[in-house]
């Protein structure tokens, strides 16, 4: 086993440096050591600010160089798949923004991919849900596998926040745009953490005026396997600007979590027993290493040493799957030509 990551990023993103650049320095055996931008100038400007040595032109001329051992992808979401396969066959590891594929039956086959180049080379494919990997989400999940709440009877998670840029690619259904791709996917995740794995029962949206096919907002009913109901929430332009909460309900008590995608700069836990049942329970976790530091070590570990991944690429099929049943539900096509009737 090598001792040290080198991680190549495929595309000057805004996200990169908070999502891998300014971690990279606080997490050892890791380095950020190229980047590759269509636009060379401005990869070369980007190099430059962040301290990257090398720069490539094309994604392709950075999946060949020798001196990187790791990529990370957080190009539109109608990208991901293609550039996890090219980068698997490459012989990288591959840390995948969310979410992970344009649906289901994209995501199927790049598990297979993964499954296959990580049993014969040794490389491992995570989907950067990084606040998975905060001390919060494994605090939620304790406390609802504890019993503490009793049998669960509702789940709900969200994520909605302003975006009124319609032009953004995040609207754009051609790259796998809409707003239960980019927000609804967190809600999904955490009603998965905290729930099990759901069936969808109905949907409603805002969509776009400019193309019904793009969802600017969303709501679901699901119903999860031990007899608990929930609901997942996304918007990026509705009347509710911004919300980042979930919430479990069981017979003996509640948990409720405000913003646990982005913990390390505010969150709070409340356990509130049904009546009778003992005093209300406020906890904050530590908010460092941050969401995104435990991410990248993580990766680290599961690449340099054969740690487990919690955010796997077959994890993330399951993940696909709900948001694909939410389209339909909603009576909108999912992303994805291979989805389209």
């Amino acid at each position: 086993m090598p001792e040290n990551l080198r991680i190549g990023l495929l595309g000057a993103a805004t996200i990169a440096p908070s999502a891998l650049i300014e971690p990279a320095r606080a997490v050892p055996r890791v380095s950020v050591v190229a980047v590759a931008a269509r636009d060379r100038l401005r990869g070369d400007a980007f190099a430059r600010k962040h301290g990257i040595p090398a720069v490539h032109t094309g994604y392709d001329a950075l999946l060949a160089d020798p001196d990187v051992d790791a990529v990370y992808i957080p190009l539109p979401n109608g990208l991901h798949a293609e550039w996890t396969l090219k980068a698997l066959a490459a012989g990288k590891h591959v840390l995948c923004e969310k979410p992970f594929t344009a649906n289901r039956a994209e995501a199927e086959g790049v598990a297979d991919a993964a499954d296959a180049a990580n049993a014969r080379d040794g490389l491992v494919v995570m989907e950067a849900f990084h606040y998975r990997h905060h001390a919060l989400a494994a605090r939620m999940r304790e406390i609802v596998e504890s019993g503490e709440l009793g049998t669960l009877r509702r789940v709900e998670a969200e994520l909605c926040f302003p975006l009124p840029r319609f032009g953004d690619i995040r609207y754009d259904y051609g790259l796998a745009g809409g707003a239960t791709m980019d927000a609804g996917c967190y809600a999904v995740h955490m009603a998965r953490l905290l729930g099990g794995d759901p069936r969808v029962t109905s949907a409603r949206m805002l969509t776009l005026r400019r193309d019904p096919r793009v969802d600017r907002a969303m709501s679901a009913e699901l119903a999860f396997p031990g007899g608990a109901s929930g609901r997942v929430r996304a918007s990026m332009w509705s009347r509710r600007l911004l919300g980042i909460r979930a919430r479990a309900v069981g017979d003996a008590g509640e948990l409720r979590v405000t913003n646990f995608v982005m913990p390390q700069l505010y969150h709070r836990l409340t356990v509130r027993p049904r009546p009778g049942g003992g005093p209300v329970r406020r906890e904050r976790l530590p908010r460092r290493p941050t969401s995104y530091a435990a991410q990248l070590a993580a990766f680290a570990a599961a690449a340099l040493d054969g740690a487990e991944v919690l955010t796997s690429a077959r994890d993330a099929v399951v993940t696909m799957g709900v948001l694909d049943d939410i389209y339909r539900a909603a009576g909108l096509p999912p992303r994805g030509a291979a989805q389209e009737s």
